[in-house]
């Protein structure tokens, strides 16, 4: 009886460690994670201050500035919504207006998203999955007039006024 009760303990603190590792692990992937929202997802349910997220559209024509202290302000649509983005740091080579970008950080409290993070395609023929995502979502919902068949990626040169080379 005393090899099996010694038996059971082991079982037990082996459940209990196993449940503990688990918990911890999902503790560090929910922290880790961030979850991709379009402008018109914000505009419908916004994320909490703080909340780590992403954000991606169409850099808006004109709408880019760029302090004499650094960085950069700017705003990304997907045609059904707009989002005003700040980031400190230096943005990538291939950013432009026009193009599809995707930025990680956290909105303020007055509900500016600020960058931690700005990534931006790497080529003419590539748009961010979650970026195409959102701008087939509004040629769905009409938000794109005469759209009708074309594919993400003539939607965001079509709404920018460029043609694919």
């Amino acid at each position: 009886m005393i090899k099996a009760r010694k038996r059971l303990w082991v079982v037990l603190a082996s459940a209990g460690v196993l449940v503990s590792a688990g918990v911890l692990a999902g503790f560090a992937l929910r922290d880790a994670m961030t979850f991709f929202h379009s402008p018109a997802m914000v505009a419908e349910a916004p994320p909490l201050p703080g909340e780590r997220i992403r954000v991606g559209g169409l850099v808006i024509e004109g709408s880019v500035e760029r302090p004499a202290s650094g960085g950069a302000s700017f705003s990304v649509t997907d045609t059904i919504a707009d989002i005003r983005i700040t980031y400190a740091g230096s943005l990538p080579d291939l950013f432009r207006e026009g193009q599809g970008i995707v930025a990680e950080g956290a909105f303020e409290e007055t509900g500016l998203f600020v960058a931690s993070r700005v990534l931006a395609k790497h080529d003419e023929a590539y748009m961010p999955p979650e970026v195409a995502s959102a701008l087939a979502s509004a040629e769905a919902q009409g938000a794109l007039p005469g759209s009708t068949g074309r594919d993400a990626w003539t939607l965001g040169q079509a709404r920018i006024g460029q043609s694919r080379t």
